[in-house]
């Protein structure tokens, strides 16, 4: 199966990796690993999580106050936002309907 990240996703995980690398040397590509390690057990196993809304799921990281949303088409997962927790909840829903 393919995976795709929304440009806005791709953005979100860019920036919280440049965020975690400036306040400590190592902790931004611990990020970037803890997401390709989220994204592999997403392809393995992509009904493992919960629907969220409108067929999103959630994907919480080990480690870090992010999940990761994402959404199964018929050949692609489709990462729709790599999310803070705590940060404006919900904002990425609107996403997947401008495709």
């Amino acid at each position: 199966m393919k995976i795709e990240f929304l440009p806005e996703a791709d953005d979100e995980f860019r920036e919280a990796a440049r965020y975690y690398e400036s306040e400590a040397a190592g902790v931004g590509l611990s990020f970037i690993a803890a997401v390709h390690k989220a994204v592999d057990e997403i392809v393995e196993f992509p009904l493992a999580t919960q629907i969220q809304r409108a067929g999103i799921r959630k994907k919480v990281l080990r480690h870090f106050s992010y999940n990761i949303f994402y959404a199964i088409e018929i050949d692609t997962i489709v990462l729709v936002a790599v999310a803070h927790q705590r940060k404006r909840p919900n904002y990425w829903s609107a996403r997947l309907k401008s495709r």
